[in-house]
């Protein structure tokens, strides 16, 4: 059984596991960024993959190679981390560094929503000849195209579903602004003019029936699904597939966007409505498509 190890880069933490080629987590581990340098970013990855292969029976010789996600804009063919907002990486060379470490037998990077899209495009066994999406509703919002068995990439900054403008309060607004956990944060401490609300606790209001907060989920969702229409009306996708804490935390979020997003929808496109569901592997997807990725380019 031929195993690689992935690596899923953020700015508060790194996780790495050993991946199957059948899409197996066989191990993982998770330790923090420390964001301060480039090399000490570099110096807590090196200590996450060293975690991860001692802490399984597995030595290099077993190991096919490395995929990393990392935020950002990536140089895949150079293997270059060319710019992230959270990390200080700018054009820097993560395969070289990672090959002077390690020396494994192949390295693939890509940015990290497209590692975790790729893994869950795996796991939902659509026809490779179809139009799938992955959507990620976190601390900011994004999605990764894959038509046909390839990503779409555009110029190179395709999917940034977070910049399209969608309607809020008779003016235009970005929807990762106002409909990504931050967002939510701020919407909640505006209207209900409190000091400090987490989004957490925006959620789990909501779910225990205060009414105050009941508007708050209405609006956001009702954001959503204008997000999802433009998806719906540009790609006409076969799968959605939805990921990220603040959707993964919260699932019941997807019926009120499907109600929402029926409402725009002509009856042509309701296809999709039955096609979109969330992640099942939450967190894990990024590691599990960054280390799948070293088996099959795409």
């Amino acid at each position: 059984m031929k195993k690689a190890i992935g690596i899923d880069i953020g700015g508060t933490k790194i996780a790495a596991g050993i991946i199957a080629e059948s899409g197996e987590l066989l191990n993982c581990t998770v330790v923090k960024s420390d964001p301060s340098d480039r090399d000490s970013m570099f110096n807590q990855v090196v200590k996450a993959v060293e975690q991860v292969l001692e802490g399984s029976s597995f030595s290099w010789s077993k190991i096919e190679g490395i995929g990393v996600g990392v935020p950002g804009k990536v140089d895949r063919e150079n293997g270059i981390a060319v710019f992230q907002n959270n990390l200080p990486w700018q054009h820097f060379p993560i395969t070289a560094r990672l090959q002077e470490q390690f020396c494994p037998q192949r390295i693939t990077i890509d940015n990290d929503v497209y590692m975790a899209a790729f893994a869950e495009w795996i796991a939902a066994q659509v026809n490779r000849n179809g139009t799938f999406v992955y959507v990620t509703i976190s601390t900011g919002i994004s999605c990764s195209i894959i038509h046909k068995g390839s990503f779409f990439r555009g110029a190179g900054f395709a999917g940034e579903l977070g910049l399209i403008p969608v309607l809020s309060k008779g003016a235009n607004e970005r929807l990762e602004i106002i409909a990504a956990g931050p967002g939510i944060q701020k919407m909640a401490e505006k209207e209900l003019q409190a000091e400090t609300i987490s989004t957490k606790d925006v959620f789990a209001e909501y779910l225990n029936g205060s009414q105050e907060y009941q508007p708050i989920i209405e609006e956001v969702t009702g954001y959503l699904a204008q997000g999802i229409y433009t998806i719906s009306c540009l790609l006409d996708p076969h799968k959605i597939v939805f990921g990220g804490s603040v959707i993964g935390n919260n699932p019941f979020l997807l019926e009120l966007i499907k109600e929402k997003l029926k409402i725009y929808q002509l009856p042509e496109q309701q296809h999709l409505l039955g096609q979109m569901s969330i992640s099942t592997m939450k967190q894990a997807n990024g590691v599990i498509g960054a280390g799948l990725r070293v088996f099959e380019r795409i």
